[in-house]
């Protein structure tokens, strides 16, 4: 058997897609073990038992950096990268080192924004596989921004420098031994990269702890559901948007049953509301099987597990990777785009009617869907993470 340290950071949307992997290498016997610098997370996503080696490294909302709200395109990515993705792979690097001493993997799982795992890897001479739980990188996103491009290769380049091995060339955001994207190119388009190193596995939606509570006796079978989500990350900015999807849904009561995902309790709806659900978390998944529609920000998650049921969506992307995959679910032509920081109700009704009674938006989710769920998901991605570990045996 092997041993599988899976790197990443402490973000939900991004340990979520590992979680399902991690679940079937351990159902076949492996050994495997996580870093992150937020154990608790995890812990919370994988399970109470998994074995999760802590590291330093900035937690959001626990380390005084808040990205402003109305950051936008380049300068809300050079943020990102700037207060959060580089200096969580300088300080994520002694921990990561340090697990690898001490578990000794046979294959590192780096999470393409977990710089660190990457790095770190190479200089120890580990094979390692990309994580990539998002399809933004491979749109050919950069394409139109050459400074943008320039700045993140000197940026590599400089963190390689503090971190990694200064004769090293790989990419850290694009391994050269097992590329695993989330996505299939049904989605992604036909800019996709084709290697034999890489694969689209599809969504990893499997094997996550339940989510208990949801009040299930209250949806309407009569009416359609409309989930509306920004995310875990977004309740900074989400206020204004979620009232205008409030008042929409509310003008189609009639026929449309709403519910909110809304963890930063930024709606005050009346209790046994019978119209406007309001939680501060839902069981995404489970739920998502008895929806008609999705109003999101167009996160790759939430993106990829409505597709993955068939579902077409209103996307509203707001910052970092999601313009990309909001341009991914319009060219498939999965659903309605709508401007986030501008949408009123009368817009976003518009285009909600427009997904829920438009045969084509359902039809094109439901050929992603059948896309989505041939690529083989968290089965498909422990199968490749199995030959490579094998391949990393042979060649000792």
């Amino acid at each position: 058997m092997s041993s599988f340290l899976f790197v990443v950071p402490p973000l939900t949307g991004h340990v979520n897609p590992a979680v399902g992997v991690a679940a079937r290498l351990g159902a076949h016997g492996h050994r495997v073990a996580w870093v992150c610098a937020d154990p608790a997370l995890v812990r919370r996503l994988a399970g109470a038992d998994a074995e999760v080696f802590g590291c330093a490294g900035p937690v959001p909302g626990a380390e005084g950096v808040v990205r402003p709200p109305d950051l936008r395109g380049a300068e809300a990515l050079k943020f990102l990268w700037e207060w959060y993705l580089l200096p969580l792979a300088d300080a994520m690097a002694a921990g990561v080192r340090a697990a690898c001493e001490t578990f000794r993997p046979d294959v590192v799982v780096a999470d393409q924004q977990a710089f660190a795992g990457a790095l770190v890897a190479e200089h120890l001479g580990l094979p390692w596989a990309t994580s990539a739980t998002t399809s933004a990188e491979f749109s050919g996103a950069y394409d139109g921004l050459p400074k943008v491009a320039e700045w993140l290769r000197a940026s590599l380049a400089g963190l390689r420098a503090r971190i990694g091995a200064p004769s090293g060339t790989a990419d850290p955001r694009f391994s050269p031994h097992l590329l695993l994207i989330f996505s299939t190119p049904e989605l992604i388009g036909p800019q996709a990269p084709l290697a034999p190193h890489i694969h689209y596995v599809g969504p990893s939606v499997g094997d996550r702890p339940a989510d208990g509570g949801f009040p299930w006796e209250r949806l309407d079978q009569g009416r359609a559901t409309v989930l509306v989500t920004l995310g875990t990350a977004n309740a900074d900015a989400g206020g204004r948007f979620l009232a205008e999807c409030r008042t929409a849904l509310r003008e189609r009561a009639d026929r449309v049953q709403a519910v909110f995902a809304d963890p930063g309790g930024l709606l005050a709806v009346p209790p046994g509301d019978k119209d406007v659900l309001v939680l501060r978390s839902v069981p995404q998944l489970p739920l998502l099987a008895r929806t008609d529609a999705v109003i999101c920000h167009a996160g790759h998650n939430t993106v990829c597990e409505a597709l993955w049921h068939g579902v077409p969506l209103v996307v509203a992307p707001i910052r970092d990777d999601q313009p990309v995959v909001a341009g991914q679910v319009v060219d498939a032509g999965a659903g309605v785009r709508v401007r986030f920081g501008r949408a009123r109700a009368a817009q976003l009704g518009v285009a909600l009617d427009t997904v829920l009674t438009d045969p084509a938006h359902r039809a094109a989710a439901v050929r992603i869907r059948t896309a989505f769920r041939a690529a083989g998901g968290a089965g498909a991605a422990a199968a490749h993470l199995e030959h490579l570990a094998d391949l990393a045996a042979e060649s000792r």
